[in-house]
């Protein structure tokens, strides 16, 4: 068995904020170069068990990126990851938003299922852990410059 990858990342908000801003304001904040296209006009995620992710290249073409698996606003939520793979090789992605005590977030994510890559497993895995290093910060980034008088931000 390939262990979990776990991240865990503090973001200055609180956690309903930190929810709606990765579900419902993708397209704003994930960076277009982490992407199949390389260049997307849009960056989907539809609420919701059953709900897709996915890139709308400039020709209209969707490219399917996962499926939401689980859905707990503004708590968690949860989704089968196939980006430049195939569907029957996802990978399980869980995302939990908790309060820090302190007004802020702690994003939890624990990526699993690297066995049904095959081969190449561990090799994913490891490239994953610098892809949400690298993802995250743009994340949290677009959080703190629009935060709005709804949540609550730390400036230094």
């Amino acid at each position: 068995m390939i262990e979990p990858l776990t991240l865990t990342f503090e973001i200055d908000c609180d956690p309903s904020h930190a929810f709606s801003v990765w579900t419902a304001q993708i397209d704003r904040w994930w960076p277009r170069g982490h992407s199949v296209s390389g260049d997307p006009t849009a960056i989907v995620l539809e609420p919701g068990v059953g709900g897709r992710i996915y890139e709308v290249t400039a020709d209209g073409t969707e490219i399917d990126w996962g499926e939401i698996t689980s859905w707990d606003p503004p708590d968690a939520f949860g989704y089968l990851w196939h980006i430049r793979r195939d569907r029957s090789d996802a990978t399980d992605v869980a995302l939990r938003f908790a309060p820090t005590g302190d007004g802020r977030t702690r994003l939890e994510i624990v990526h699993t299922g690297w066995e049904r890559l095959g081969a190449g497993a561990q090799e994913w895995r490891d490239a994953n852990r610098n892809g949400w290093g690298g993802l995250v910060p743009h994340l949290i980034a677009y959080i703190g410059a629009s935060a709005d008088p709804g949540t609550t931000t730390t400036q230094e």
